[in-house]
């Protein structure tokens, strides 16, 4: 089958050759000369013979909607738009029903397996109308895991199901690695384990807790014992905002997404003002002592902080928290998620783009 790509980032790239070592012929095409089969959206859709199939995976926002827009006026009837970035299921709704007047097909297809995909496949998860998902039936087929295509593949139902599927995917991938986390955190702050990588490691096979998440954690400690020198700060793509949003719409009690998220936020903080209020009231109904910045140590009957962690750092001159509006802004919306599960806020940009982003 010959299809075009949109956008050759981390994902992109390596979408491509798995597809080409399925025997697939793909015209990609990106901002980037070097990655890039042709030049220009025009010329990849001339290189492809009706009915034509493009794959797009920017960054969600007007880059995938000016991209979509785009192939709109460039593409027939029986043709057929992929959209693979991390984009809100809203916008897929809405681009759909620009392409469905002009007979043009839409596919949203969440896609899961980061810079690993090339090798062990990509979860697959659609939304569209069943002819549009058969019809590309081959490159999903290409793309997704060796095994049953149910363990790897889901047509999840109508447009806009299939990023739906990828955000809840990516608020549960939240509360997954915050729980590692956490676990981490205590087996490094008590002194009596003396080898928390060994700890992980054994939970990776016969016990409930294994995952390709743990086997990550497992690998990153293997790289860095410690996690010596790695900063706190933790982006979000903007699918776990979406994700405890649609939890509020719909009343679904999810306590254990919603504190993960709110824990990225606090990784990026260098003084919380919601704590220094709360030690300014203990202060003020108990007689607790208050610390201050430029406090020595007060004497504490409880430990603060273990040795492992680092104490957070002085108030800097400015206190704007990432993501948070500023006086004067219209309310902000969530950050671009790019083309790939994890890979962090990305930078609006008007056209087609790679969608790297900054990496999660």
């Amino acid at each position: 089958m010959k299809i075009g790509m949109i956008g050759l980032g981390k994902m992109g790239n390596n979408m491509r050759e798995r597809l080409r070592r399925a025997g697939h012929e793909v015209v990609g095409f990106d901002l980037d000369e070097n990655l890039r089969d042709v030049d220009d959206v025009e010329s990849m859709v001339q290189a492809l013979e009706p009915p034509r199939v493009v794959w797009v995976m920017v960054p969600h926002g007007p880059p995938t909607r000016s991209t979509v827009e785009q192939l709109g006026e460039l593409l027939d009837e029986g043709d057929l738009i992929i959209e693979g970035g991390n984009s809100k299921y809203t916008e897929d709704r809405e681009l759909d029903a620009l392409m469905e007047p002009k007979g043009i097909g839409y596919v949203d297809c969440g896609v899961s397996g980061g810079i690993w995909g090339l090798d062990n496949g990509y979860g697959l998860m659609c939304g569209g109308r069943d002819e549009d998902v058969e019809k590309a039936m081959p490159i999903f087929d290409a793309l997704r895991p060796e095994g049953p295509r149910e363990e790897g593949f889901v047509h999840a139902g109508e447009v806009g199901a299939g990023h739906y599927a990828k955000m809840v995917h990516n608020g549960i991938e939240y509360g997954l690695m915050h729980a590692y986390a956490e676990g981490f955190e205590l087996l490094m702050a008590k002194d009596i384990v003396t080898d928390v990588r060994g700890c992980f490691q054994a939970w990776s096979r016969g016990t409930v807790v294994r995952s390709w998440l743990l086997d990550l954690l497992v690998s990153a400690l293997g790289d860095t014992p410690g996690l010596e020198g790695i900063d706190a700060y933790t982006t979000d793509s903007g699918e776990g905002r979406w994700t405890v949003e649609e939890a509020i719409d719909n009343a679904v009690p999810m306590p254990v997404i919603s504190a993960a998220l709110f824990a990225r936020f606090a990784s990026r903080q260098e003084n919380s003002p919601a704590m220094q209020a709360v030690a300014a009231l203990r202060g003020q109904f108990g007689g607790h002592d208050v610390r201050m910045l430029d406090d020595a140590d007060l004497e504490q009957d409880q430990k603060e902080v273990h040795g492992g962690a680092e104490p957070k750092k002085k108030d800097s001159d400015s206190q704007q928290r990432p993501g948070a509006r500023q006086e004067g802004d219209e309310p902000a919306s969530s950050p671009d998620a790019g083309p790939s599960s994890g890979s962090g806020a990305t930078e609006d940009a008007s056209g087609p783009t790679s969608g790297t982003g900054d990496a999660h």
